[in-house]
């Protein structure tokens, strides 16, 4: 390093294998726009929202907020759907599938609607898993016409906020000692029976008798299932909690009571014929 560089810029005292580094000034250029930063920064946090407080953070003077220009576009398409919607909320469940223009629009706000509020349960495809109907099929608890999937999402089922959500119980069969193990695995082997193969065929026909005098007043004398009840049948090898030997061992025993919410108070008309018409049109609906 030259005594000339040194004596114009001195060093900051550190020294490597005798190598000394020069304190050099930044260039003006870039400290004013450093400076220039700083100032845009100090006027930002006070233009725009910015310090955390103790519940919110400071508004700033301009009173620019994500949220309400996110309420403001929510709005404004709000509004431009406003005809339509009141279009659906009024039109007869069975004429919307016939009105091309009414049923897009409804497939695919209903495909909206179904992805926020219904796809947590019943999965983003709607296929379903395990105690979740798999909407995609032609199986269905309480019937799978217009009509029987808007009543289904208006009340729900086996909810208490809704007294005329969809209700059926199923005996706990085993907990509350109405069958011994013998016949709760004799009804569960003819069950399998019915779609599949028993675990022990042996036990089949005394568990049909068991089914006959405990099981078909629901279920049905072939076991086809009752969409009155919301009994499902058990001959089609479609199974909500599973059909092995010791998945339909639990149900017997300890029942099942799954539990969907309504939704009249969380949903319009409109988006609940929206949800309806989508959920029809996904591969099962009748």
């Amino acid at each position: 390093m030259s005594d000339e560089l040194k004596d114009k810029h001195g060093t900051t005292g550190h020294e490597w294998d005798g190598i000394e580094e020069l304190n050099t000034p930044l260039p003006r250029w870039w400290l004013w726009t450093f400076y220039a930063t700083i100032v845009w920064g100090v006027i930002y946090t006070i233009a725009y929202p910015a310090w955390p407080l103790i519940s919110q953070a400071t508004p700033g003077f301009l009173g620019f907020s994500t949220r309400a220009q996110v309420e403001q576009d929510i709005n404004a398409v709000a509004e431009s759907n406003a005809a339509i919607n009141e279009q659906l909320a009024t039109a007869d469940l069975t004429a919307i599938t016939s009105d091309p223009q009414l049923n897009q629009y409804a497939v695919s706000s209903g495909g909206a609607v179904f992805r926020t509020w219904c796809a947590q349960c019943h999965g983003s495809g709607a296929a379903g898993a395990k105690g979740y109907p798999n909407l995609l099929d032609d199986d269905w608890l309480w019937g799978g016409d217009m009509e029987a999937i808007h009543y289904t999402i208006t009340h729900g089922i086996r909810n208490e906020e809704d007294p005329e959500a969809r209700y059926s119980e199923m005996p706990a069969f085993g907990r509350d000692e109405l069958l011994d193990d013998t016949q709760i695995d004799q009804v569960v082997n003819y069950v399998m029976s019915l779609s599949g193969e028993a675990r022990t065929p042996s036990r089949v026909e005394a568990g049909a008798q068991v089914f006959a005098d405990n099981c078909a007043a629901c279920h049905g004398e072939n076991a086809t299932g009752d969409r009155d009840q919301g009994a499902p049948d058990l001959t089609d090898a479609i199974w909500l909690y599973g059909g092995d030997h010791e998945s339909l061992t639990e149900t017997v025993v300890n029942a099942r009571f799954g539990v969907m919410p309504s939704w009249s108070g969380r949903l319009t008309q409109a988006q609940i014929r929206a949800v309806s018409a989508y959920v029809h049109q996904l591969g099962g609906g009748e």
